[in-house]
């Protein structure tokens, strides 16, 4: 999925699959966790969503729907 390449540091791709609070963490911890840490903490959730959304886009859509969709499997 594109967002987590895009956006991921922001947590966009985990609320497009409705997994809010897992968003709301990556949210979180880039806005605030990034002030504190003078960018670390955006630095390491934009890699998460880097790695996340290279995942997405390299699963068939059946395993992305049964890993992701069916099952809930929130991280990686």
């Amino acid at each position: 999925m594109i967002l987590g390449i895009l956006l991921g540091a922001f947590g966009i791709h985990k609320f497009y699959l409705g997994y809010t609070n897992e968003g709301i963490i990556m949210l979180l911890v880039c806005l605030i966790g990034g002030t504190v840490t003078c960018g670390v903490g955006s630095a390491v959730v934009g890699v998460i969503g880097l790695v996340e959304g290279i995942l997405y886009l390299t699963k068939s859509d059946e395993e992305f729907v049964s890993t992701y969709i069916t099952d809930k499997k929130p991280w990686f």
